[in-house]
């Protein structure tokens, strides 16, 4: 089958977070399918000309939309002409992309992160009703935006955040509907679209997984401390859902640890950690920001802390942990969508006590450490690997086809 997969989000590999959900998901359909993909992202940001070549390895067309190809490298110069593009090149892109369907005889259009796509999903629709529309989703987005409500005290923020929640299920009822598949990332998410949907054969799982074998033991950087704890993800505005959860962990949890383990040493890192989080001085915190990779932080960690109190989807940061045989204790909802049993594969804990409970838990105690590692390795094994990807993309194109 000739599948065109297109996404506004295609970074510099290797990355984390929403890009490791795109390169997985091209490296599985490239194994079943005829793939073509568009990127709706500028060059600048792909990483030029040795990424493009990597995503080429994975397709037999990699092409950049016009409204997105020959932006500046000036990131403000940039921002200016994505504001006037989004406009002025809205239909552009569908065109762009229906002649690339013509011209290679393409089946099925596969929208990564169709859950911000849905203008583009909307204007190809109306053009070519016939052909085979994936909405790809990383989550419920509505979830990500209303879940914050019970954190945030301001009422004006407040009606903000209720009124894009609220946007965002009117598009959802309507992708759920109008697309010929919506993919989930786990089997929470996919009860909801369910629940919406009037078809719920039409929902599908497509989940989040890693690729096993990008994950080797790296040395630890020159000056790394130990024992530590291990907190990453995109950071960036300080109503962010990582954000919020860093700031938990340095003004609840990690006092509370301290007491009992003082020399622990705290890593935060991920893109937009140095400029939120700049004003921390502590000498046992390091802000490390975007890093070429995780793994040499990642890997000699002593734990991994998923403290998440709002988001949704299925989290990368739990399943590299694992992959990486790093021990984690994570929020209830931070391991939302992942089968997981407490004491078998991470330890949970929902407030700040309990939390740093389990911190100090399994530093003081490799057994458990070497416990609860080696069961998320082998969970994430036996069902977070390109293998599983690989199936569930086999039965949507089944699914397509019938």
């Amino acid at each position: 089958m000739r599948v065109l997969f297109t996404t506004p989000i295609l970074e510099n590999p290797p990355a984390g977070g929403p890009q490791l959900r795109i390169e997985n998901s091209i490296k599985a359909l490239s194994g079943i399918c005829d793939l073509h993909i568009i990127a709706r992202t500028p060059e600048v940001m792909i990483g030029g000309d040795d990424s493009i070549q990597f995503y080429r390895g994975y397709c037999r067309e990699f092409s950049i939309s016009p409204s997105f190809a020959g932006l500046s490298s000036s990131r403000y110069l940039r921002a200016l002409q994505t504001r006037y593009r989004r406009y002025a090149y809205a239909e552009a892109d569908a065109d762009f992309i229906l002649r690339t369907v013509e011209r290679n005889k393409i089946q099925v259009i596969w929208f990564g992160f169709g859950n911000i796509s849905m203008p583009l999903i909307r204007s190809i629709k109306r053009r070519r009703p016939e052909l085979k529309l994936v909405c790809d989703t990383d989550s419920v987005w509505s979830r990500f935006i209303l879940r914050e409500l019970p954190y945030e005290p301001d009422a004006r923020r407040r009606f903000e955040i209720e009124q894009q929640g609220r946007e965002k299920e009117q598009e959802e009822r309507e992708w759920v509907d109008l697309c010929d598949v919506t993919t989930a990332v786990s089997s929470v998410d996919a009860d909801y679209y369910r629940s919406i949907a009037a078809d719920r054969d039409r929902v599908m799982l497509f989940s989040n997984v890693i690729d096993l074998d990008t994950y080797r033991m790296a040395l630890p950087p020159s000056d790394f401390h130990k024992p530590c704890i291990y907190l990453a993800g995109t950071f960036g505005h300080m109503h962010s859902p990582m954000d919020r959860a860093a700031r938990w962990v340095l003004d609840d949890i990690l006092p509370k640890v301290r007491t009992r383990i003082p020399d622990v040493h705290f890593y935060i890192v991920g893109r937009g950690a140095e400029k939120t989080l700049s004003s921390i001085k502590d000498p046992n915190v390091t802000v490390t920001g975007k890093l070429p990779s995780v793994l040499p932080y990642l890997c000699n960690a002593t734990v991994a802390l998923v403290p998440l109190q709002f988001e949704s989807g299925t989290r990368f940061k739990i399943l590299e942990a694992g992959a990486c045989n790093v021990p984690i204790v994570s929020t209830t909802l931070g391991a939302e969508g992942i089968p997981v049993q407490h004491g078998t594969h991470v330890l949970l804990a929902d407030d700040a006590i309990t939390f740093a409970d389990a911190i100090v838990q399994l530093i003081s105690d490799r057994h458990l450490r070497a416990s609860l590692a080696a069961g998320c390795r082998r969970l994430i094994e036996d069902g977070y690997s390109l293998r599983t990807l690989e199936r569930e993309g086999s039965a949507i194109m089944r699914m397509i086809a019938s």
